[in-house]
């Protein structure tokens, strides 16, 4: 009956903190992704190799990796609230240093400070979200995720527009940047008041590794304080963990070398060096959306290994193509294929023994930075000795590898596990 009340009650100010926090997941989507189609440009302005290129995009993981544990202390102190809108006006500010900058350093720089903003605006949004998502009595965090990959897909198109059409980069950037400060400080006021409320949300399970960083250490903190896990539970993290890994060396390919493989490699115009992130990120966004149905239907495993050789396919055609065309279908198959495998990794990290409380979820997240951080920079020295081509192949060997580590998301015996994501 409590639940009933408060889903009914999702009081006046329950619903203008949900359209705040929708907000905020629209802004972060949005923020980089406007820089994307500019990578091509910007690695011609400041005359980068590939692998100084891949090197300045690794500082954007860096930087989150480097810091996204200090996110759970700041929300306890400060609110989930505050830190959300703080972080996202100084990630908008961080935009024009990046899309600008005068030597590779700065690039890099930037690079940095916005992963290390976006991991704190993408802890404290979630967290936010899931004490929006308590007032409801019911889960409503999936909405604002597939929202974000709305606003990725948007950013992605406007960037796209922006330099084909021949606007000035620092123009477009600096219109971006005005937007997005407009809009967090704007929805500011609109946010839940009072400290944060550590309560596992009613009727969604425990929370996950996105937003909970906590108000006390954080699961990960927590974890690594007790260190003791049991043998096979620490193997399964490790598949798990790898696991993530492949899907975050893959899902990232399409931002990070997407728009510099279709200008170098294929000489598409500027208008079309943008669409591989864009058709990667949109269907990613159906997968995404579909995903919960298909996987109650055939099972975690079955879903993620076909995703992996859809994955692994997909970029594969985009390598095999000479037309800007296939490899925007290229990259869209990749998107559909790789985009439930972060969501079902993070379930089965939920799930295994040993690792109560989310601890899992949050040290195997953790860990799947160093697929962000590590595949950039490899692509970029292969690049740089063989082909830009060559070193994206790399791309459908993770995927390969993805699909046969899916092994690894079969339920263990014994702790209820039913296959099915958890909200993401």
């Amino acid at each position: 009956m409590a639940v009933e009340q408060t889903a009914r009650g999702a009081d006046a100010q329950a619903r203008r903190a949900r359209s705040a926090v929708v907000v905020l997941f629209l802004a972060n989507g949005f923020a980089y992704a406007n820089i994307v189609p500019w990578l091509p440009v910007i690695k011609s302005q400041l005359e980068l190799s590939n692998t100084q290129l891949g090197t300045g995009i690794g500082a954007m993981p860096l930087g989150a990796l480097a810091t996204g544990m200090l996110a759970g202390p700041l929300i306890a102190r400060f609110g989930s609230g505050r830190i959300a809108v703080a972080s996202g006006a100084v990630l908008a500010c961080v935009l024009p240093v990046v899309a600008t900058a005068p030597a590779w350093w700065v690039f890099a720089l930037g690079m940095f400070c916005v992963g290390w903003m976006d991991a704190w605006m993408d802890s404290a949004m979630n967290a936010h979200g899931l004490r929006v998502q308590r007032r409801y009595g019911r889960s409503i965090i999936n909405t604002f995720h597939g929202l974000w990959s709305v606003a990725a897909v948007g950013g992605g198109l406007v960037g796209s527009a922006m330099a084909g059409w021949g606007v000035p980069v620092a123009a477009h950037i600096a219109a971006v940047t005005a937007l997005l400060i407009a809009g967090v400080l704007t929805i500011a006021r609109l946010l839940l008041p009072g400290p944060e409320d550590d309560a596992p949300a009613s009727g969604t399970g425990e929370r996950t590794g996105g937003g909970p960083a906590g108000a006390q250490g954080g699961p990960v903190g927590g974890a690594l304080r007790r260190w003791r896990i049991p043998g096979r539970s620490l193997a399964m993290l490790l598949v798990v963990s790898v696991l993530l890994m492949m899907a975050g060396a893959v899902e990232d390919s399409a931002a990070s070398w997407g728009a510099v493989y279709m200008r170098d490699e294929l000489a598409a115009p500027l208008l079309l060096v943008g669409l591989p992130f864009v058709a990667c990120q949109a269907m990613m966004t159906v997968g995404r959306l579909t995903g919960d149905r298909i996987t109650d239907r055939f099972g975690a495993v079955a879903v993620a290994r076909t995703g992996g050789l859809l994955a692994a396919g997909g970029m594969a055609l985009a390598l095999l193509t000479s037309a800007p065309v296939g490899a925007i279908v290229g990259f869209g198959l990749m998107g559909l294929g790789v985009a439930t495998l972060f969501p079902l990794s993070l379930a089965a990290a939920g799930e295994i023994p040993g690792l109560a409380g989310g601890h899992g979820v949050a040290l195997a997240a953790w860990l799947a930075r160093i697929g962000f951080l590590g595949m950039p920079p490899l692509i970029g020295v292969v690049a740089d000795t063989v082909s830009l081509t060559a070193g994206l192949w790399l791309i459908p060997v993770a995927g390969l590898l993805a699909a046969v580590l899916a092994t690894g998301l079969r339920p263990s015996r014994g702790n209820g596990a039913h296959g099915r994501a958890a909200p993401a």
